[in-house]
């Protein structure tokens, strides 16, 4: 009898030893970035191979930085980059909710629930506490509402400077430029540990003129954009040896000559291109007091585009006629390199509205950590622009998991042991927040659970500094809806992914 036990249980170890494999390297992950979370979260310390050093708190850095190799580990990592990529806020929640799921979900599946009944229960309960979320959202009334600057000063890590930037660019753009599903508002943020902090109204292009001595600085410029190099048409250097490759040669180059004089008579003031300048180019402009920029990385060619209206052209276009040429400009008030920063800051743009959020830094070092602190909190007030905020503080995760279990009460079959996952796993995020702080999580989440229950309030939560319970709509923690709905949904798709996962194989 005791000998046929023990043969059961081996046997059952194995049958679970992917997923029980997996789910380990899911909980290292989740060890890395759990002590980050909430605002009492503090930094990690990541080493590189040569001594470089990064000190951040940020849950997709620290996961992009370390070295990954186990494949479930890596869907975690995909988690944060999901994240990141589709809100910019949110990061390490939504890895330390995937992590639960799978902890939670595994402990079913090895007491003997199968797997397909597990993961249907997953996905049944993720899509409740989505519905019930959204449900809950409250819309934004407008820039100056007081609820979207403390979402900017809790994404900002309670940085009141980073926040101030952040609301002052968002007044500037207003709620139209900022609910366009092209436009991302993070992408505006630049730091650097030479600039004085502050919002530029344009863009700014992280490029150092040709001719800086020439034209330094240009008033009512059209622009020229060329997804092309600004040299003249290349001649076979066999070519060369010959009278009549020779005359060629000096052909195009004169009428070379001739299309670069035509950027003077159309008014042009500068010049951007994603290749190298020709020499000659370079002096006839300078001559003329144009601003000629060269290799522009193809995001900010875009972004002048954008800005200013500029159509991108190839070179063979400055062969039109001038009044051809003209409809591919595009126009900007003031074009003005800073020496100090080695940037080029343009507004006035004929194009979309745009603003740059300019972030000062006390030291180099300190230059990465403050761009991913502004550009979370430009994020979460985009977030909360489009789709709305829900209280913070985990309180919104308290009501939403109660919800979920209420759920299961209708559920007869196994489905109903993912759907409980569900609900604990919801909870994770809230009591590591809460044992960041230092105080037992048992306790705190199991008096926030009661008190819900008791008022029927969605807006109690635990106040991080005292450990009390408070009104987090009153005191003004909220988060953006959107942070948490994504967060959800990709943690139970990863989550369900890692428990589908039957066998391990290495690829030839």
């Amino acid at each position: 009898m005791s000998s046929g036990w023990k043969q059961g249980a081996v046997e059952g170890e194995e049958a679970y030893a992917t997923l029980l494999n997996n789910a380990g390297a899911v909980r290292a992950i989740c060890a890395a970035v759990e002590g980050t979370l909430g605002p009492k979260g503090l930094d990690t310390m990541l080493v590189g191979g040569q001594g470089e050093v990064i000190i951040t708190n940020d849950g997709v850095t620290i996961l992009e930085k370390m070295d990954v190799t186990h494949p479930a580990a890596r869907l975690m990592v995909g988690v944060a980059q999901s994240q990141q990529r589709f809100v910019g806020d949110g990061t390490t929640t939504a890895t330390v909710l995937a992590g639960a799921l799978v902890a939670e979900c595994v402990a079913h599946v090895t007491r003997g629930v199968p797997v397909a009944k597990v993961v249907r229960g997953l996905q049944d309960g993720v899509a409740c506490a989505v519905s019930s979320l959204r449900e809950r959202s409250r819309a934004v009334a407008g820039t100056d509402d007081p609820m979207l600057a403390r979402i900017a000063y809790t994404a900002g890590r309670e940085q009141g400077d980073i926040a101030a930037l952040v609301m002052d660019a968002a007044q500037q753009l207003g709620l139209g430029q900022l609910s366009e599903e092209a436009y991302r508002f993070s992408d505006s943020v630049l730091a650097h540990a030479d600039a004085v902090s502050e919002v530029w109204p344009g863009i700014v292009l992280r490029a150092m003129p040709m001719n800086p001595g020439a034209a330094e600085q240009v008033r009512r410029a059209k622009v020229l954009v060329l997804r092309d190099a600004l040299e003249p048409e290349a001649v076979a250097e066999e070519a060369l040896v010959t009278e009549s490759g020779f005359q060629r040669y000096m052909h195009l180059r004169e009428q070379f000559r001739e299309d670069v004089r035509k950027l003077a008579e159309l008014g042009v003031g500068l010049v951007a291109a994603d290749r190298g300048v020709d020499p000659e180019a370079e002096q006839i402009c300078s001559d003329y007091g144009i601003m000629v920029l060269q290799r522009v990385a193809k995001r900010e060619l875009e972004a002048l585009c954008t800005y200013t209206g500029a159509k991108p052209l190839r070179r063979m276009a400055l062969k039109k006629s001038v009044d051809e040429l003209r409809t591919g400009l595009g126009y900007a008030d003031h074009v003005l390199f800073d020496e100090q920063l080695d940037f080029v800051k343009i507004s006035g743009g004929a194009g979309a509205r745009n603003v740059t959020v300019i972030v000062g830094a006390s030291t180099q070092e300190v230059v990465g950590e403050r761009t991913r602190i502004a550009k979370d909190a430009a994020s979460a007030v985009q977030a909360a622009v489009r789709n709305g905020y829900v209280p913070g503080g985990g309180a919104v995760e308290m009501a939403i998991s109660q919800v979920v279990e209420k759920s299961r009460e209708s559920v007869t079959g196994m489905e109903s042991f993912g759907i409980q996952a569900v609900a604990s796993a919801i909870r994770k995020p809230l009591g590591q927040m809460v044992l960041n702080s230092g105080y037992n999580p048992l306790e705190k989440v199991e008096a926030l659970r009661a008190e819900q229950l008791r008022t029927g309030s969605d807006e109690l939560g635990v106040n991080c500094d005292t450990g009390e319970l408070m009104n987090m709509m009153e005191a003004g923690v909220v988060d953006p809806t959107r942070v948490k709905i994504h967060a959800l949904q990709s943690a139970g798709e990863v989550a369900a992914a890692v428990l589908r996962i039957h066998t391990v194989i290495k690829m030839k």
